[in-house]
């Protein structure tokens, strides 16, 4: 299913991500950012209604100056945020949260439309590729914040530190010789309120063509790639 599920993303196409029961329990829509058109955006808001991020490689945000959001709270000046800042434990699932800056691309109007969504992603992935080349990014003057495109930064040793979407997909990113610029969106049920479950995401890829990955998958073939 991995080589099925790289030759996919090569391609361009959606997979799903099923993190593990251990964690989150819930499957995201994943795919490469510099391929996402505003109907993708479309559908990602339509059929899956999570929140739409990008998941970053460690090595591009740390060069295009990406914090974590939990790290630039603590050094908010002027502003007593206390016990609002995350913190270990605040997450049942996890020592800490992967989000980094809210942006919108300058070019975007009020950067929430799909349009003005897709947009972003792509300069986002364009600017990640171009750090990766050894580039110099001037990301202020590309991107503003906050914004509307939520940025996800992997953690630096990826599947060595953390397991989460994240991480699983910049994985795949890697494995599939893509930029490692990944879009992802939570698969929410409106009938029960909750992350849509394991077997209806299963339904839903079988019914859309698309390949079912889970977190365990990606992780043992990671190891030897």
């Amino acid at each position: 299913m991995i080589s099925k599920a790289i030759n996919s993303l090569k391609k361009g196409n959606m997979v799903l991500l099923y993190d593990s029961d251990r964690r989150e329990g819930e499957t995201d829509i994943v795919m490469p950012a510099h391929a996402t058109t505003p109907k993708h955006v479309a559908l990602m808001r339509r059929d899956a209604g999570g929140l739409i991020c990008i998941a970053i490689h460690p090595i591009a945000a740390k060069r295009l100056k990406l914090p974590f959001m939990s790290d630039l709270l603590k050094h908010a000046n002027g502003f007593e945020l206390g016990d609002l800042i995350e913190k270990p434990g605040d997450i049942s699932y996890d020592l800490s949260s992967s989000f980094s800056l809210w942006v919108n691309h300058r070019k975007t109007f009020t950067g929430i439309t799909d349009i003005d969504r897709a947009l972003t992603i792509n300069e986002i992935s364009k600017a990640v590729q171009s750090s990766l080349n050894g580039e110099t990014v001037d990301f202020g003057r590309e991107f503003r914040s906050p914004g509307h495109v939520p940025l996800l930064r992997a953690a630096s040793n990826l599947l060595g530190d953390r397991k989460g979407q994240t991480e699983l997909s910049i994985a795949l990113a890697d494995m599939s010789h893509i930029t490692p610029a990944m879009v992802l969106c939570e698969m929410l049920d409106d009938k029960t309120g909750k992350a849509l479950s394991k077997n209806d995401a299963k339904l839903y890829s079988k019914n859309h063509d698309l390949i079912f990955l889970e977190g365990k998958e990606i992780v043992e073939a990671y190891k030897t790639f």
